[in-house]
C-alpha cells in the first residue's frame, strides 16, 4: 500500500503453498483489498499485472474455476468505498513483484509488513520516480 504521494504505508507477502498463478493473483487482490479496508482507505487504485485476473473480476461466471475467489473480490468491491482496478505491466510495479517473490521464502500464510526492508525501499523509490526498463514483446 502506498499513499497518494507514493510513500510506503503497509505491505504484505503471502505463501499460499501452491496452486495456479491465477489463483495467486486473485488471492493477492483479496488480501490487498482487505488490507486497504482495514487501514481505512476509501479511495483505492488497485494495480494488477494480471490481465487474466482483471478480466475474471469483470466477466467471470459461476461456471469458471476461479469464480469463488472472484465472488469474494466482488463482495469486497461492493463495500462503501471507491475502488478502481487497473492493469499495469509488471515493469511498472517492481515493488509488488519483489513482494510476490519474497512470499515464496515465507511460511504459509499472509505476512504484513509495517516497514519496508532495504530492497523493498529501493523498488518503491524506483517505481515512484518512474524508473524505466525495457519490455520485450514477441512479434
Amino acid at each position: 500500500m502506498r499513499g497518494s504521494d507514493g510513500r510506503f504505508l503497509k505491505a504484505f507477502t503471502a505463501n499460499l503453498g501452491g496452486g495456479s498463478i491465477t489463483r495467486a493473483e486473485l488471492a493477492g487482490i483479496v488480501y490487498g483489498l482487505d488490507l486497504a479496508w482495514e487501514q481505512g482507505a476509501r479511495k483505492v487504485i488497485l494495480q494488477t499485472d494480471s490481465s487474466t485476473a482483471k478480466n475474471l473480476i469483470d466477466k467471470a461466471t459461476p461456471s469458471n474455476i476461479h469464480f469463488t475467489q472472484v465472488a469474494v473480490i466482488r463482495q469486497r468491491l461492493n463495500r462503501n468505498w471507491t475502488v478502481r482496478i487497473d492493469h499495469v505491466f509488471r515493469e511498472a510495479n517492481f515493488a509488488t513483484d519483489y513482494l510476490a517473490s519474497m512470499g515464496h521464502s515465507q511460511s504459509i500464510g499472509v505476512h504484513i509488513l509495517d516497514r519496508p526492508d532495504t530492497k523493498l525501499l529501493y523498488w518503491l523509490m524506483f517505481d515512484r520516480v518512474g524508473g524505466e526498463t525495457p519490455r520485450f514483446v514477441r512479434a
